[in-house]
Order: structure tokens, then sequence, then C-alpha cells
């Protein structure tokens, strides 16, 4: 079996469990940490030409990562492409294992079953909270409806005023973020890579945590480790 992976978190969760299937993968898929496969380009501008010179038997995309033109001039090339829909944790869950058997993954691997263990023991939040989310900013974007990284953070008591909208990930003007008032800003470090030192000063008074990217929007083997790092780091929100 010889992959492509153009979703970062999918590229984790094979290379984890079907060790050798991999052979291409995109620039943007950093976990596991030393991986060693031919690059094929972005999520969004991937190099179709030589995705095709791999030879791959199947390539794993996702209807959000990647653009439908990409996909379809693969499949009009003869590469067998399988798309994944996630949009809340159990669906990833669904979707994960679908993957890992087209890959030909018999066994299901331990990763997914302590993943699973993990978000389906959760206990019931004691208290809620809400919050914003930006994405990115210049131009300002947030979660909005239908996302699986505002089910995430649901499932930790936080739920997002934009869950709502009726854009997926709407663009918000700065001053209508701030007079929402949320509890909390939960502020990723991707996309848009926020910091300690770009992202919180633009939400004077309002406490900002700062969270793992990886943690909040894959859905892979760090969805195992998930709700403990996500919940320190909005534990530790500071104005």
């Amino acid at each position: 079996m010889r992959v492509v992976s153009l979703v970062p978190s999918l590229t984790e969760a094979v290379a984890r469990s079907a060790p050798g299937a991999l052979v291409g993968a995109t620039d943007w898929c950093t976990h596991p940490s030393g991986l060693d496969v031919v690059r094929v380009g972005g999520t969004k501008n991937p190099e179709t030409d030589r995705i095709l010179s791999l030879a791959p038997d199947l390539v794993i995309a996702n209807e959000e990562e990647n653009r439908a033109p990409d996909l379809a001039a693969l499949r009009a090339a003869g590469a067998e492409v399988l798309v994944t829909e996630i949009r809340d944790v159990p669906q990833a869950f669904r979707e994960l294992a679908r993957v890992l058997d087209a890959c030909g993954v018999t066994a299901r691997p331990r990763w997914l079953d302590e993943a699973e263990r993990t978000w389906s023991s959760l206990p019931e939040p004691g208290t809620r909270r809400t919050a914003v989310v930006p994405i990115w900013r210049r131009p300002w974007m947030v979660l909005g409806r239908d996302t699986f990284a505002g089910d995430v953070l649901a499932r930790l008591g936080v739920d997002h005023v934009h869950a709502t909208h009726p854009d997926r990930y709407p663009r918000v003007p700065l001053e209508e973020l701030r007079a929402s008032a949320p509890d909390v800003v939960v502020l990723p470090d991707e996309p848009y890579r926020f910091t300690a030192d770009d992202g919180p000063e633009a939400f004077p008074g309002l406490p900002c945590a700062l969270v793992s990217g990886r943690h909040l929007t894959w859905y892979g083997p760090s969805l195992a480790e998930a709700p403990r790092v996500l919940g320190e780091a909005l534990r530790a929100a500071r104005p």
C-alpha cells in the first residue's frame, strides 16, 4: 500500500498505525517528528504532478482542508482519493477508522482506543464559559458554526459565541469581538500562530488562553491527550 496524505492530522494517524505505508505528505505535516517522506506542497496548493509520480494506491484528503479542484484533478488522472468530513468528535473517530481501514490496517490501533475512551469518559463540565475563538487576524476570523474545534471546546465546557453564525469561519470586526464580552478568548497557535506577544493585546481586560492548535483542531493520536492539554491551557487563562 502506497499512501499520500494531504491532511496533517491524518498523516500522523497513518504514520503511527501503518508504518511504511506513507510515501508522500504535505509541507505542513509535522508529526510524527522525523517523518521521512516526499513532500508534495501545501494543503491548499498540492503539487499534483509530484503526487501522481509517487504512484499512490490512495490519496487521503479532507473536504475542509483541501480544494475540490485539486482532488478532481487527481481523480481525473486515475488516483483513488478518499475524502473525509469531520465536524465533531464522534465523527472524527468514525472517519479515522475508515481511513485506517482503507490503508490496510487490520488491527485497531491502541492510540485510537485510548483516545475514544478519553473522550467518552469525560465528566460533565461543572461550569460553562463563553469564548471567542480567533483563527486568523488581518482580517480577524473566528470559529463559526459546525466545526470540529467548536465541538472539542463545547465538550470541555466552553461555548464559543459564534456557534450559530451562518458561516463556519466568519470574518468579524475586532470591535465586535471585544463587545461580545466573552469569559475567555481562546487563541490557538495554528492556523494563525497566536503568541503571548501577538493576540492577547487586542483584547485588553479579557482573559486569554493560548492553546495548542494541534490539540484543538487535529483529529489523530493527539486526541488522547487533548482534553488534558487544552484544559490546562484554559485554566491558565490570564487577562
